[in-house]
This record gives structure tokens, sequence and C-alpha cells, in this order.
């Protein structure tokens, strides 16, 4: 239904899908993200940027697993992608759970185009995370990348399984007969910790 009412105000202007993703309640942010996504895929270079920047100010009220996702890899990643990344990283290392997963979910982007070096980059930096929600995302993404590069995703795994969060790890191999996905589970820390 939000896509839907999305489709119908794709043409708000700027100011009005500030008070969008300002709001209090989450499903007028999301429906002003869904909205600035849209706009932001058609926009012409200069006007990517306003977009990027506003995006980037408001991040304070991107606060909820389904505005990162719907988000971040269209704004920031798309952004990013022929450009310096070490906003990644900042974002990466911040004290804001929503902030860090907008980091790894924006590699999103980038995996799509067979770019997979910043988001292993990134999931390494994030492996001691101790938040679920993170675990979730880093070993999503880590799933997406082993969709492009299986073998890439298994050398990640043959590095880090053994201290990888239960979670993560069950996300990242979820795709892996059975037999190899129960061979990396009796790896990991928390396994042994039994």
């Amino acid at each position: 239904m939000l896509r839907i009412i999305a489709k119908k105000f794709s043409g708000l202007t700027l100011e009005e899908l500030i008070q969008c993703i300002s709001s209090r309640y989450n499903e007028e942010r999301l429906l002003g993200l869904f909205i600035l996504t849209t706009q932001y895929k058609k926009a012409a270079s200069q006007d990517k940027e306003t977009i990027y920047q506003l995006y980037m100010t408001h991040l304070t009220h991107i606060n909820n697993w389904n505005l990162v996702d719907s988000s971040a890899h269209l704004i920031l990643g798309a952004h990013l992608f022929e450009k310096e990344r070490s906003t990644l990283l900042t974002l990466a290392r911040s004290q804001s759970l929503w902030e860090r997963r907008i980091a790894i979910v924006a590699t999103w982007y980038f995996i799509r185009k067979n770019d997979l070096e910043w988001m292993f980059v990134l999931a390494k930096l994030l492996l001691s995370d101790t938040h679920d929600l993170m675990h979730k995302a880093v070993g999503w993404m880590l799933r997406e990348a082993g969709k492009k590069d299986e073998s890439a995703l298994v050398g990640f795994l043959e590095a880090h399984a053994t201290h990888m969060p239960r979670t993560m790890l069950r996300y990242a191999i979820e795709k892996f007969p059975e037999p190899i996905r129960k061979e990396y589970l009796k790896r990991t820390y928390y396994s042994k910790k039994k």
C-alpha cells in the first residue's frame, strides 16, 4: 500500500520529503524514503548529490531496519559506487546501530554490480558487533556476495567462521547444501563453548 501511495506522490518536493522522513511515525518515514529513492534513481547528477546530502543529514530518522533496508543501498550505496567510500568506514564504526546497519546494507548496491571488496571489508570490521540485527544484516550481505562469487564467500568463511556470531554465520551459509552448513556450524566458537 505504501508503495502505491509513494508512486502517486512521487513528485513531492525535498522540503515535503524532509517532513515525511522527520515524522515520528515509521510508516511516514518509510513513505518518504520510498519516494526519495525513486527520485534519486531518476535525478540528474547535481540533484543526486542534493538527495544524498539530504539523506546523510537525516540519518537519525532512519532508525528502523525497514527504513535502512529500503534505502541505504539505493541512495548511499548508489552514490558512493564510483566515489571515495571512507564514509562507510565511519558509519560502520558508529555507536549507532542504525548507522552501522546503513553501512553494510549500502554495499548491497556494490554487490549487485559484482563489486564485493567493500562488503568483505565491512563484514570483517563488524564481526565483533554485539547486536543481533547487525549479525543478520552482515550475514545477509555475505549471502548476497556468495550468490555472485561463492569462492570469495568460502574464503571469508574459512578465515572467520570460527569466530563469527552464530546468527551471522547461519544467514551467510543459508544457500549452502545442508551437510556443508552443518560442518560450518560445528566450527563456531559458540558451538565449542557448549
